[in-house]
């Protein structure tokens, strides 16, 4: 029976390093990802980010109609609570 030692291919040292640093490297690059992605504060970030989008989308007129309606809407109901007392 041969002895692992006798049995292994000569390695290429240099190779070998290039390859661990390569793989750390892609490594540190997942990490960053993952911590990226579940970050609170960048998940915060980026719905705030996609709410201003969405805002400059809306035509002003329509959004000024939408909030004096809610403002309608809100000042009858309290005249109508207000006046059932």
């Amino acid at each position: 029976m041969a002895d692992a030692e006798t049995d292994a291919k000569p390695v290429n040292q240099d190779a070998l390093v290039a390859d661990i640093d390569r793989t750390r490297a892609e490594l540190a690059r997942t990490i960053d990802a993952i911590s990226e992605r579940v970050s609170p504060k960048k998940n915060v970030d980026r719905a705030k980010e996609q709410v201003r989008q969405r805002a400059a989308q809306i035509d002003p007129l329509i959004a000024g109609a939408a909030a004096a309606a809610v403002i309608l809407g809100v000042t009858a109901l309290v005249l109508w609570r207000h006046s059932k007392r």
